[in-house]
């Protein structure tokens, strides 16, 4: 029964005791407003899981040094002006000696082809998804909800399609594929997954999240366009999220809250990571000098609705105490209090979107070394994965054996638009290392000191 079912019942019921009706009619009308009045109360809340998720291992053979990814673009067709801006920015990455690409760019001469650019999409998703569902032992007719997202790569057939394919899905699976959302896609597609669960009972989930390189390096002298091929590498996760009540006990987090902010109206905003040609008629992503502060002022907005579903009373009080005091007596002298986010979290998951974007967080949020380092390390791992990237972050936390049970995490995205997406979970139970996830042959070298190794 829905909310207007119950509405139309009460206008019903004051029609009737204004017009001569018998007793019996009246009572029947009463019972029928009281059953549905005792429904809403006693309606359970549906609980959003997340069972258990997966990242993407490049193979060694992907693997980009640094000396040879400077290598590579000096040997290829760009002139050097191009080539400096490469090993510039190459330098200041954050990088290690371990982030992948696909082959066909690591060639001398690099080849674009939709065939790479499909079989890329394929390993990536399928490694991922095969080994999430082995992991947790699902059958692929299982799954009730499907949704993959990619923001520039979207063939025909689509993504989601190519893995109902593979794994064999059932015909009446809702899919879904997200493009264009930009990295904040991960989350998008978790909050379109928590939306579906709820009104589809009983469900299980399955998030697919990726980023193809093979048709998007760019071959320009652009230096805005020259900076994806600096920042991005291969990568992918695979997510399982369920609304099944017997699910509580073998899943790992429960999301607590989603909060999605978007500055499309502003026009600066809109153009900061934006897809074009160059005067060449060369396609790449453009990527704006101001990303840095157009991701603070979007981060703000989303703070501001994101804070008092989960910061104490206590950091709330002395925050709006602050702005009151900041307007109306000492914009000069005094600055915005900031809430102590490690009141409410355990853990951050910060989007590895560059070196620059995690330390402008780390210094306005004042958060400590330790709860960046999941991100810094992800980055120097794993470089720039896009909308995987805050998932390579929570396997990074629970590889080091520090998730616990009641800690919360939180996930923040950033991705073109501009947004600026959160995604909030509690954690369910211990979460003992997994010696197969994507950090399995390196996670003991690990944190390294990314000052001295760059």
């Amino acid at each position: 029964m829905e909310p207007y079912t119950l509405y139309s019942l009460l206008e019903v019921l004051i029609q009737l005791m204004n017009t001569n009706v018998s007793s019996k009619h009246l009572f029947v009308v009463l019972l029928l407003v009281g059953l549905a009045t005792f429904y809403f109360a006693r309606r359970r809340k549906v609980h959003i899981y997340l069972i258990d998720f997966n990242c993407f291992c490049p193979p060694s053979s992907y693997r980009i040094p640094k000396a040879m990814f400077e290598e590579n673009n000096f040997f290829d067709e760009m002139e050097q002006e191009a080539v400096d801006f490469h090993s510039k920015i190459n330098a200041k990455s954050g990088f290690s000696d371990e982030t992948a690409i696909p082959q066909s760019l690591a060639q001398i001469p690099k080849v674009k082809a939709l065939t790479f650019a499909l079989e890329e999409a394929e390993l990536i998703m399928f490694s991922a998804v095969k080994d999430l569902l082995q992991k947790t032992k699902i059958n692929p007719k299982a799954i009730d909800i499907l949704i993959t997202n990619s923001s520039i790569f979207c063939p025909t057939p689509c993504l989601s399609t190519m893995v109902v394919n593979k794994f064999k899905m059932r015909s009446n699976i809702k899919s879904f594929h997200l493009s264009g959302m930009g990295c904040s896609a991960g989350i998008i597609a978790v909050s379109l997954a928590k939306d579906l669960l709820r009104v589809h009972r009983n469900s299980l989930a399955l998030i697919v999240s990726t980023e193809t390189l093979s048709l998007n390096w760019y071959t320009g002298k652009v230096p805005s366009m020259l900076l994806t091929n600096c920042l991005f590498r291969m990568g992918g996760s695979a997510i399982l999220m369920s609304s099944r009540v017997h699910d509580k006990h073998k899943a790992k987090y429960e999301l607590k809250h989603i909060v999605r902010t978007i500055n499309a109206y502003d026009d600066q905003s809109y153009a900061c990571v934006y897809q074009d040609v160059d005067s060449d008629n060369k396609e790449g992503i453009s990527i704006s000098k101001n990303i840095v502060n157009i991701c603070g002022d979007v981060l703000k907005k989303n703070i501001v609705s994101l804070g008092p579903l989960v910061l104490p009373w206590r950091e709330q009080f002395l925050y709006v105490i602050s702005i009151i005091y900041y307007k109306l007596w000492s914009r000069r002298s005094t600055s915005i209090y900031t809430p102590k986010f490690n009141k409410a979290f355990e853990h951050f998951c910060i989007h590895s979107g560059g070196r620059a974007v995690i330390q402008a967080i780390e210094k306005n949020l004042k958060l400590r070394k330790q709860d960046v380092e999941p991100s810094q390390m992800a980055l120097y791992r794993f470089g720039n994965t896009s909308s995987s990237s805050i998932w390579y972050e929570l396997s990074y936390i629970e590889a080091k054996g520090r998730m616990k049970c009641g800690d919360r995490v939180w996930q923040i995205a950033f991705g073109s638009g501009f947004k600026c997406n959160s995604a909030v979970w509690k954690c369910l139970g211990d979460v003992k290392p997994d010696i197969y996830t994507a950090w399995r042959d390196t996670i003991h070298s690990y944190p390294v000191n990314i000052l001295e190794t760059n």
